[in-house]
């Protein structure tokens, strides 16, 4: 067997696997976070930014095909993992909620999927325009403010961008135990660290569809 295949089949190899991958997503979505706040730069700025991307084409793709491989092998390693889990023990414990396993990792389950589905949305409705009332190609301040101002839209938004916090902040805390940096002496700090990252993106998303529906972004 190759080793690297034998390094997969475990459940540990599985985990490194999901926190790999996982730190490669939470840049990602840092630097998709600073680049959609431009929007509050105005619509030139966010507009330029969307041309430079775009002007990029294989770059662009390279970053596309490398986010869908991450995001591909996280959601299956997760589901493995999962099931692996269930198959050990058929029989729920009555009662068993260690300190560890809060209300984040408790949803950890299903926001994955649903975040999944949302990730599909995102894209039909901001990337490719099909679920866009009023789509306009690399014009993202028209297209934010004006997909926004749908009430339900936005408070898909909303929603998702609640339960990414979640899902960042399980996911950054136990992605460095899976690494082994959980020396005692930095417990403290990477709960910090992935409380801090968890309330700025969720903050930071959030506001967008926020500030739309209240007017403070308009055409």
């Amino acid at each position: 067997m190759n080793p690297i295949t034998g390094i997969y089949t475990t459940t540990v190899g599985k985990k490194i696997l999901m926190a790999v991958t996982g730190i490669i997503l939470v840049l990602y979505v840092l630097a998709h976070m600073l680049g959609n706040l431009q929007i509050y730069i105005g619509a030139e700025r966010i507009d330029a930014y969307a041309r430079l991307l775009h002007s990029m084409p294989p770059l662009l793709w390279f970053a596309r095909a490398v986010l869908l491989f991450c995001v591909l092998v996280h959601i299956v390693a997760a589901v493995q993992l999962w099931l692996r889990n269930r198959a050990s023990r058929p029989v729920k414990y009555r009662m068993f909620r260690p300190p560890e396993v809060d209300l984040a990792a408790r949803t950890m389950v299903w926001s994955g999927p649903i975040l999944l589905l949302f990730i599909i949305y995102h894209l039909l409705h901001l990337t490719t325009g099909d679920a866009h009332p009023n789509y306009e190609e690399l014009a993202p301040f028209h297209n934010v403010v004006v997909g926004f101002a749908v009430w339900w839209a936005a408070g898909i938004y909303i929603v998702a961008n609640l339960l990414l916090a979640f899902h960042l902040y399980h996911g950054v805390w136990s992605l460095f135990q899976t690494l082994g940096w959980d020396h005692p002496k930095w417990g403290p700090c990477r709960r910090y660290l992935a409380a801090a990252i968890a309330v700025v993106v969720g903050t930071a998303n959030i506001s967008i569809p926020l500030a739309v529906l209240a007017g403070v972004l308009h055409q």
